[in-house]
């Protein structure tokens, strides 16, 4: 089974997964990810809202966009910031794949109870 190719689309999910959960370490992007949940924001009503400075406010959200967390938009000289629910897929598909491991284990443990 340690010999057994890994699908392209799990090697895919692994690294979406790892690049969102390393950018999400930090508490204020976790903040700024939290406040976009609600709608889409610019840079200042996102500083606003944090104890932070508005340089900090836009290199966290240049990391979320560049690990594919967050879209941006222009509106005139400004830029406005909403979650990208796309951006969560590799997570969920890893968090899944621990789901479905423990479903296997328990099938396997029920048809051998049943036998």
């Amino acid at each position: 089974m340690a010999n057994d190719p890994v699908p392209h689309e799990a090697v895919s999910h692994e690294r979406m997964a790892a690049a969102a959960l390393d950018v999400l370490h930090d508490p204020t992007r976790r903040q700024v990810l939290e406040l976009l949940r609600d709608g889409e924001q610019s840079v200042q009503q996102l500083t606003d809202q944090t104890t932070v400075t508005q340089p900090a406010v836009s290199q966290h959200l240049k990391v979320l966009r560049e690990a594919g967390l967050v879209l941006a938009r222009p509106d005139g000289a400004r830029r406005i910031y909403r979650v990208n629910p796309d951006g969560f897929s590799g997570v969920r598909a890893w968090v899944d794949s621990f789901w479905d491991d423990a479903l296997t284990a328990f099938v396997t443990y029920a048809e051998g109870e049943s036998k």
